[in-house]
């Protein structure tokens, strides 16, 4: 018999990829839309769980404050409550498996190759940081959760608006420019080799209840525009804003590596070929006219 999954977020974009990703035959996964199943109301998910039981909780989903985001506000306090909602219903499921992010060392602050001991050193004041590092101390103190750590994360059905390799790719296929603030060291995992992490957490029990799930290298961000600029065959123009070095973004895998052997990252020149060809056949479908103001 399958196990029972509840995955939060199934209509977003690391949702959509765990829907079409391998785990979707091997686990039987329930995906509420949230005008089923608003995570934010407690009667409503005190409810939902007291007519189901799940072997496990993939928790993807999350309110975002990004810049294209529709609505902003209460991101800390709905991000919380949504967790909580979980939280108190473990009786009802084996494990959960939280998305978190590596905002969980503080965004505002030069994060290279950070390890999972660091975390508490710093308290983001931004309400994201602060909300990944309250949800991860929670995690610390109840069984059978582990918080996974993303830092930068791209693959097909990602925003292609803000998301800078996504944003890259659909520009060259224009024939545009590509743009970017200012160079940055970050670490870009490709979305497919996410579900690997996902279905061991799913079948083993955590040594720890935080894991950096980071590729082996960095990625500059200038390194990944060149790759995109090669794939596509065009002669395209890179535009930096700003000289020199961003803050970093990037995350030790050490401890998921020493966890789980012989786990592999797809190459960035591969991965970006293949979100090149998922853009290519998507080209009727991407507004032009979006492509010309950088956001």
């Amino acid at each position: 018999m399958r196990k029972k999954i509840l995955l939060t977020g199934g209509n977003g974009f690391i949702g959509k990829n765990i829907r079409e990703s391998f785990l979707a035959e091997k686990y039987e996964i329930t995906a509420p839309r949230s005008y089923e199943l608003n995570l934010a109301d407690t009667q409503a998910v005190d409810a939902y769980f007291a007519a189901h039981e799940f072997d496990a909780v993939i928790h993807a989903a999350t309110k975002p404050g990004h810049r294209n985001a529709k609505d902003p506000t209460n991101l800390f306090y709905t991000n919380v409550r949504m967790f909580e909602n979980l939280a108190r219903h473990t009786d009802r499921f084996g494990r959960m498996i939280n998305l978190g992010s590596g905002a969980v060392y503080d965004v505002a602050a030069d994060n290279r190759l950070v390890r999972e001991e660091e975390i508490g050193r710093r308290m983001g004041k931004d309400d994201h940081s602060f909300c990944k590092y309250v949800v991860h101390k929670r995690i610390e103190t109840i069984p059978h959760m582990v918080d996974l750590n993303i830092f930068g994360i791209f693959g097909k059905y990602e925003d292609w608006e803000i998301r800078f390799i996504s944003n890259a790719v659909c520009k060259a296929l224009f024939g545009l420019p590509i743009t970017l603030r200012q160079n940055r060291k970050f670490s870009y995992l490709y979305v497919d080799d996410l579900m690997p992490v996902l279905d061991y957490f799913m079948e083993h029990d955590a040594h720890f209840s935080s894991y950096n799930v980071t590729p082996d290298e960095e990625t500059e961000l200038l390194e990944a525009a060149r790759c995109v600029q090669k794939i596509s065959g065009k002669d395209l123009a890179i535009h930096v804003a700003a000289p020199g070095y961003g803050l970093n973004y990037s995350g030790s895998n050490e401890r998921l590596k020493s966890e789980i052997s012989g786990l592999k990252f797809t190459p960035l020149p591969q991965a970006i070929t293949q979100l090149y060809a998922y853009y290519a056949a998507e080209k009727e479908n991407i507004n032009f006219q979006l492509l010309l103001q950088d956001k």
